[in-house]
């Protein structure tokens, strides 16, 4: 695989959480807008696919994938 260009890494860094116990995660909404996904219907099936990678590699996909509403400002 092919190393990250400095500002790709950034861009991920930039967004990424870190839990008290020290474990990273992503925002998916986060991602999503990093990775130039204009509307969120066409990043969900993204999402979709990867908890079925997730299960089919042997992982419980809630140990991996929150569910998380975004409140929306009028």
């Amino acid at each position: 695989m092919a190393e990250l260009k400095t500002k790709e890494y950034k861009k991920f860094e930039d967004i990424k959480h870190i839990r008290e116990d020290g474990s990273e995660f992503w925002s998916a909404r986060e991602l999503a807008d990093a990775l130039e996904y204009t509307q969120w219907r066409n990043f969900s099936k993204v999402i979709e696919r990867a908890m079925i990678a997730c299960e089919n590699s042997g992982h419980d996909v809630f140990d991996d994938f929150a569910e998380v509403s975004k409140i929306v400002d009028d």
